[in-house]
């Protein structure tokens, strides 16, 4: 379930995003492009990472319900984020970079 943090980081990231594009093209600061169709080699991290939800989380969990999902996840996205070694950080943890 989404906190109020995460709801204000979606409004601030809409704002920017409208004032950033904001005018017509003499007047834009920044022009948005997004990701074509079919071309997942265009955002490769988020690819990646999705790759990775997938093949150790999604297809090796079975969900009973919504708030098993998420507990599962959640789970995962903990082990990721602090106890797995990656391959940016020199096959360390992000723990261990820390420290």
């Amino acid at each position: 379930m989404p906190t109020d943090v995460d709801r204000w980081e979606f409004l601030v990231d809409r704002w920017l995003i409208g004032v950033l594009a904001a005018g017509d093209d003499s007047q834009r600061r920044v022009n948005i492009v997004h990701i074509q169709p079919g071309k997942p080699t265009q955002n490769v991290h988020v690819e990646s990472f999705n790759g990775r939800l997938r093949e150790e989380c999604l297809n090796v969990s079975w969900f009973w319900n919504l708030f098993d999902a998420r507990r599962k996840i959640a789970c995962w996205r903990e082990e990721y984020n602090h106890r797995r070694p990656h391959s940016a950080l020199n096959y360390r943890t992000p723990e261990e970079f820390r420290g």
